[in-house]
């Protein structure tokens, strides 16, 4: 799959499903350096994923100091022709111009992902 290289950051774009309501959220940024993927719940709002009482809360620290987040169990995310089912994913208020959500290491491990940055080309380990 293509990868596109903006604003110094790597982008790309994910499709989730939850409770049968399919969402594709474009400007992922891949980020290598995060340990869990993390999604603006404002790119997912319309499909009614919301924070609810039975949710797990988690805390973030990086750069910007603490964030919080809540967790999800999708029905599942693609990523091109990958998919993972009933995978969690965590979800935040984070609110910066162009930027929907990180794309972290944990998809990207469990995926094999390969990140050819000279072809700007993300594919499966094997597949290529």
């Amino acid at each position: 799959m293509q990868i596109e290289y903006r604003d110094g950051l790597l982008f790309t774009s994910i499709e989730i499903v939850y409770q049968g309501r399919s969402k594709l959220v474009n400007n992922m940024v891949i980020d290598t350096g995060a340990v869990k993927t993390l999604i603006s719940q404002n790119a997912v709002e319309d499909i009614d994923l919301r924070v609810e009482m039975s949710d797990h809360i988690v805390t973030y620290y990086g750069i910007g100091g603490k964030e919080y987040a809540f967790a999800k169990k999708l029905d599942f995310i693609k990523l091109d022709s990958f998919q993972l089912r009933e995978y969690e994913i965590d979800f935040s208020g984070m609110d910066y111009e162009g930027i929907n959500g990180l794309l972290g290491l944990d998809i990207l491990l469990d995926a094999g992902f390969v990140l050819d940055l000279d072809k700007l080309e993300m594919y499966r380990s094997g597949q290529k």
